[in-house]
């Protein structure tokens, strides 16, 4: 449970830090905080796939972003292109 709470948190972090970092039409911070979150879960699973464990909070922290940067760019690309309309 408690892992769960932290890569909530982690990955809210990381997404905000990520929708500020790249550049380009954006989602919102709301959107951008969770995609963020997923983005923790995602990157978690391709780090697992890996062989990386992510012992602290740094590690966890670093693929939290690159999951978030990941899934940021897929969703501002799907938005960008007009398939899903706001």
């Amino acid at each position: 449970m408690m892992n769960l709470i932290v890569f909530v948190i982690v990955g809210g972090i990381a997404g905000f830090l990520a929708g500020r970092v790249m550049t380009g039409h954006g989602l919102g911070v709301i959107w951008d905080i969770v995609v963020g979150i997923l983005g923790a879960f995602v990157g978690g699973w391709l780090a697992g796939l890996f062989g990386i464990a992510a012992t602290n909070l740094l590690v966890l922290g670093i693929i939290a972003f690159v999951g978030a940067c990941i899934l940021l760019f897929l969703f501002r690309m799907i938005f960008r292109r007009g398939m899903v309309r706001t």
